[in-house]
């Protein structure tokens, strides 16, 4: 009897290891993927479930080519969109969307996030899939306001952003809007991909279920309905999934009306696995477009002040810490594919060097994600428009702003570099 009861032990440990190989976890504050430090340079990826579906948008041969190229740079973490929300043909939005109202699905995107997976899995790369949006380019929480009943949510690039953000931060508070994002949460983990056969649960392409993009709560009146919503997301989701790590997708203080107490708080619950930070030299007035070389030093002051901040909370809960987007312009604010990139390749260069020298001392910065990749795009508009090919720039931002496209040489070179290191 006792013979059969180890022999039945053995079995069950080695059922386990089986069942979380390949997951990335996190151990004593750090990352770690099949038993070894998990540091790297990734990237976003926003628009591969939809490049994956044979729907509109769709064109599996240019996914398979994106994934195949950002391999050979070493590329294997790509932070990707489950899906945008709500109606089609509106300008500065996302489409085709997944979500076309509560409960109601495009199974094309579907498809598309199942091929994607599919081949993610090929080639042992990993996702951070994110659910929700706090901006308008997605749907998000926009769209889950409208559908709790209060009212057509403003469009940023129409009525201004503060009436945008106002709007929103009726979000927080509202049950309802949060019932709603909680069905399709139960949904999408719930599924199983049509080409593999492995339930989502089950898949360790998968490195993170993340809350949303730049959740915020947008007023600090909104902030203690924030914290207790980002609590029971991150508690649905670990009850639906005991596999995956979760995270935020936080712009660190920043998202949280600039209170790093807030960012402790939310951090510091014990169903998030990691913290996230995003920083944009451009958008938070660091760098001026008309000196981006000469507000370069800077902007990688303030960075590395502000990473600095957000290590010391790391340091205190013990969780890792990944810069899950960044960007610097293109040298002379232009758009153009064509244009060169020596002040964005200074920038890219100093965070990089940041992660390498945090993994040489095994600290808690664990890696980041530049937005975003634009790979064999060619964008025909400054406005995004139906038919263009997808870069990393949503419809609401100008085509060619912070996209990394595959001529531009020097700054995947930097990339293959750091990734090799």
């Amino acid at each position: 009897m006792k013979k059969l009861l180890t022999i039945l032990a053995a079995a069950f440990f080695s059922a386990s290891i089986s069942a979380n190989g390949g997951f990335v976890k996190v151990q004593n504050g750090r990352f770690i993927r099949d038993g070894k430090p998990y540091y790297y340079v990734g990237t976003n990826f926003w628009y591969g479930a939809i490049l994956g579906s044979t729907g509109q948008g769709g064109n599996r041969k240019r996914l398979v080519k994106e994934l195949d190229n950002m391999k050979k740079l070493g590329i294997d973490n790509l932070r990707i969109l489950v899906g945008s929300d709500g109606e089609q043909g509106i300008k500065t939005k996302v489409e085709p969307t997944l979500q076309k109202s509560p409960g109601e699905y495009n199974d094309t995107i579907l498809a598309g996030l199942d091929y994607l997976m599919k081949e993610l899995g090929k080639r042992k790369m990993v996702a951070v899939l994110y659910l929700n949006n706090s901006w308008e380019w997605s749907g998000g929480y926009g769209y889950y306001l409208e559908h709790a009943g209060v009212g057509k949510a403003p469009r940023p690039n129409e009525d201004g952003y503060p009436a945008y953000m106002n709007f929103v931060a009726q979000y927080a508070n509202n049950e309802k809007a949060h019932k709603l994002f909680y069905d399709y949460v139960k949904f999408i983990i719930g599924r199983t991909n049509r080409y593999t056969g492995k339930k989502y649960t089950e898949d360790p392409a998968i490195m993170s279920w993340q809350i949303g993009n730049e959740p915020r709560a947008f007023s600090e009146a909104a902030l203690p309905g924030f914290e207790k919503w980002l609590s029971e997301a991150s508690a649905l989701i670990r009850d639906l999934d005991s596999n995956h790590l979760i995270s935020i997708g936080s712009e660190g203080a920043w998202g949280c009306e600039n209170s790093y107490d807030v960012y402790e708080r939310i951090c510091s619950d014990k169903n998030v696995d990691y913290c996230n930070v995003h920083l944009w030299p451009y958008n938070w007035g660091w760098a001026n477009k008309d000196s981006l070389d000469e507000d370069l030093a800077k902007s990688c002051a303030k960075t590395e002040d502000y990473l600095d901040k957000h290590l010391a909370i790391c340091s205190r809960i013990n969780k890792p810490l990944v810069m899950e987007e960044f960007g610097y312009p293109r040298d002379g604010f232009s758009f153009s594919p064509k244009s060169s990139t020596m002040s964005r390749d200074g920038y890219y260069n100093f965070v990089f060097s940041l992660i390498s020298e945090s993994a040489k001392t095994k600290g808690y910065f664990a890696g980041c994600n530049f937005w975003g990749w634009g790979g064999d795009a060619k964008p025909q508009h400054e406005q995004w428009q139906v038919g263009d090919d997808y870069t990393g720039d949503p419809a609401q931002e100008q085509q060619g702003l912070n996209s990394v496209f595959i001529t531009d040489k020097s700054t995947l070179q930097l990339v293959k570099k750091y990734n090799l290191k």
